[in-house]
């Protein structure tokens, strides 16, 4: 039995499909899966029932996989232990960030973490938050940067900033001159929304549930930037996070329009394992977060 059979069974117990998970694993299907036929015959029982369109635990699979899990992380501890007694903060930093988030914050975050910690380099991936979730309790990454509420048992979060919605019109809309929107007003009109995978994209159909009825007018964009472009050309309207509003985003073919109050909004924070044990590290992205200029937010004490 080794370690790279033990992450083997627990992407393929994630993914329920051998080639995704092979594919997140960095190897090729046939080794792969001639790593876990080997670990079963090993230990003498099935761990997985192969069917034609999915994969599946078996009971005492599922045990297997959830040990196999507790013996991963715990393998990370010993690491985390290890670097401890260095430098915390001169190591590699694995970063994950929301789409919505990263370009807005990471211009100012890099340059500020960069002052506080400057051995410290850092790995940055952006992506949905389920992806970052997985990422982050597989051991891929150290921390990420996520919109509440996220997490369980266990999963520290720590809360950075608070940030307002803010709906964006091409100057020729007839809401141009407006001076604030209700968020129930955005259903009489052609809404521009991030795919439904974003959590961003949520979190606006939250704030205004008449965007869920039959009949809604929504049309989905890949980034905030594809919307804001697709406003810009007087597609729809979109509703954008403050950040993403700042001065350097702006567009002169764009008017930014306020929420009735109280706005609606998202709490942006930091997620980490229990085990990650560079709690330096917590503490110098939090202080570089807080140091940032970001537009509209509030930052949290």
């Amino acid at each position: 039995m080794t370690l790279n059979e033990l992450r083997y069974i627990v992407a393929v117990a994630q993914e329920r499909n051998f080639r995704r998970a092979a594919e997140k694993s960095f190897i090729s299907q046939p080794a792969l899966s001639l790593a876990i036929q080997k670990l079963e015959e090993e230990l003498g029982i099935k761990i997985f029932e192969r069917g034609k369109n999915e994969v599946s635990v078996t009971p005492v699979g599922g045990e297997i996989v959830e040990q196999a899990h507790r013996a991963l992380e715990e393998i990370g501890h010993i690491r985390e232990i290890a670097r401890q007694g260095k430098d915390q903060l001169a190591s590699t930093l694995r970063l994950g960030i929301i789409y919505s988030v990263g370009p807005y914050l990471l211009p100012d975050l890099v340059p500020a973490l960069k002052k506080l910690a400057p051995d410290m380099t850092l790995e940055i991936e952006e992506n949905i938050t389920a992806n970052l979730d997985t990422l982050l309790r597989n051991g891929k990454l150290d921390v990420i940067i996520i919109a509440l509420p996220f997490g369980d048992s266990g999963i520290f979060t720590r809360p950075l900033y608070d940030e307002p919605f803010e709906v964006v019109v091409g100057n020729g809309h007839h809401w141009a001159n407006r001076r604030s929107i209700k968020a129930q007003e955005l259903s009489s009109e052609k809404v521009l929304l991030l795919d439904s995978g974003h959590c961003f994209s949520n979190q606006v159909a939250e704030a205004c549930p008449e965007l869920g009825r039959k009949g809604a007018d929504i049309q989905q964009g890949t980034s905030l930037e594809t919307i804001r472009n697709m406003a810009a050309s007087g597609l729809g309207i979109t509703v954008l996070p403050a950040s993403a509003n700042s001065a350097r985003y702006r567009s002169p073919l764009l008017k930014i329009i306020p929420f009735t109050k109280p706005a609606p909004s998202r709490r942006i924070a930091l997620a980490w394992r229990k085990s990650f044990a560079r709690t330096q590290v917590i503490e110098a992205l939090a202080k570089a977060i807080d140091k940032t200029a970001i537009t509209g937010v509030r930052h949290l004490p």
